[in-house]
């Protein structure tokens, strides 16, 4: 089969290559996987350098998400030849590959009437954007909702599924390009950061009274901003810190506002609550199954296509997912 590894750490695009490889063999409790579709995350990008929290040692093959068909199983594996499956890779046979290891007791089957490629676009952006909005933000119809990076993976699935419960959307995002994505995404004010006063334009938008709930994947400076929107008794979601730069929130601020910050970790209900997990894919495959939610997939790359992909990435470049797709002909 055909695979990237990585035999030092360093930038992908510097110590990636493109090889033909025998096929992994499971250990106990993995399953071998052909994979469908593969997400392209910036995490897989630090994991490379090394910089990631989870470091895997050279060699291995990066791609932490893996949508496919099993193949093979190994001993104690509750999966079967044939089952359609989602869930992280493992062993360090990762999706960026014809073939990737999975473990079998944190894969989720696939529902017929969801698309392989879809589960693999919609995995981890909507499983945030529910962990966020529903559980962690308790939004509700007709609240007003902020959402920065909007154009990108996870602010994209947040606009959607912010949209579909009823809310009034307002998008951020950073050129016009991006704009544009945000408006076919249906949000109702759009805002360029790069070339608009994001404070005075939501303020204008929601007459001077802020926003009910903001998701905020940015943090640093995007954050001070953001706080200074939420309504009375807002909420402001912690996402991430695609900026780079992790802020602070000053408590007097938060208390003469009565507005909560609030912690957003979807990966730590892992063995701790598993039932939220369970309930977040069940309302998702619902939805993505009924055309309710579809997720957006900027690009589609073949194997031998995953460097302009991940450049890209890196360097801000793309909007919604970006797919790597082994069995694309």
């Amino acid at each position: 089969m055909r695979a990237w590894r990585l035999s030092e750490l360093g930038d992908p695009w510097d110590v990636l290559s493109l090889e033909e490889v025998e096929s992994p063999s499971p250990g106990v409790g993995e399953a071998r996987v052909q994979v469908s579709a593969s997400d392209l995350n910036f995490a897989d990008i630090l994991q490379c350098q090394g910089q990631y929290q989870v470091r895997l040692d050279p060699p291995f093959t990066p791609g932490m998400s893996v949508a496919g068909t099993v193949v093979e199983v190994g001993s104690d594996c509750e999966l079967q030849v044939g089952d359609r499956v989602l869930g992280m890779t493992a062993s360090g046979w990762g999706g960026y590959a014809e073939e990737a290891l999975v473990r079998g007791h944190e894969m989720r089957i696939v529902p017929n009437d969801v698309s392989l490629p879809a589960a693999a676009a919609m995995n981890v952006i909507y499983g945030t954007g529910w962990t966020a909005l529903h559980r962690r933000g308790q939004m509700q119809p007709g609240e007003t909702v902020l959402v920065l990076a909007a154009a990108g993976g996870v602010g994209s699935a947040a606009v959607q599924m912010a949209k579909a419960h009823g809310c009034t959307v307002i998008a951020a995002a950073g050129g016009q390009d991006k704009v544009e994505v945000c408006r076919s995404l249906g949000a109702d004010v759009v805002v360029d950061y790069n070339s608009e006063d994001l404070y005075e334009k939501v303020m204008d938008a929601t007459s001077g009274r802020g926003c009910d709930l903001i998701y905020d994947p940015v943090g640093g400076e995007f954050f001070d901003i953001a706080r200074r929107l939420v309504a009375w008794e807002g909420r402001l979601l912690v996402v991430g810190f695609a900026s780079g730069d992790i802020p602070t929130a000053p408590a007097n601020h938060v208390l003469v506002k009565n507005y909560s910050v609030v912690g957003v970790h979807m990966g730590g209900y892992k063995g701790r609550m598993d039932d939220v997990l369970d309930h977040c894919y069940d309302e998702l495959w619902e939805l993505v199954g009924s055309g309710a939610l579809a997720p957006l997939v900027s690009k589609e790359l073949r194997l031998e296509n995953l460097m302009e992909g991940l450049v890209d990435l890196s360097s801000r470049k793309t909007t919604g997912r970006v797919m790597l797709r082994p069995d694309m002909t």
